[in-house]
């Protein structure tokens, strides 16, 4: 998933229980969450890589999820879109709970090299961030080990 993203250029951060997990998280999530630029050529590219994804709309009363206009023009129209694809579930969110969407994030953004791929991750001080305005339950339960996690990294000067 997040190698067809980067072959397809999309600018986004990695926001979420798997931007966590990366920062050194030992708690799971079940999918992926991205923020992207809602700048139109990324929005195009977006859309072209989630068509390589044979992305779906998930939905609970739809096992395989829901076809949509997969284009640039839907995605200036949503704010969350929560999708199935050919890689697993990806969650599209262009205003994460406590940002103001990808600009945002993007001047703390960290590039975590997995060897054959960089992905681009937000901040644990930005996860921890969006969490604490979602306030969900889940993200309550993770905000404890998350803070653990933000005080043991080194001090930037």
């Amino acid at each position: 998933m997040l190698r067809v993203l980067a072959d397809h250029g999309v600018q986004y951060a990695l926001i979420g229980g798997l931007a966590a997990t990366l920062h050194g998280s030992p708690l799971r999530t079940g999918d992926a969450d991205i923020c992207p630029s809602r700048r139109s050529e990324n929005l195009t590219r977006l859309a072209a890589a989630l068509r390589t994804m044979d992305a779906k709309i998930r939905s609970p009363d739809a096992a395989a999820g829901l076809p949509f206009a997969c284009d640039a023009s839907f995605f200036r129209n949503v704010e969350l879109v929560n999708l199935t694809t050919k890689f697993g579930d990806l969650d599209v969110a262009f205003m994460p709970a406590g940002t103001a969407g990808y600009d945002d994030l993007k001047p703390n953004i960290v590039q975590y090299d997995l060897g054959d791929l960089v992905v681009p991750v937000a901040a644990l001080a930005d996860i921890i961030r969006s969490k604490e305005s979602a306030n969900r339950p889940r993200d309550r339960a993770a905000l404890p080990t998350l803070r653990a996690l933000l005080a043991r990294q080194p001090k930037k000067t």
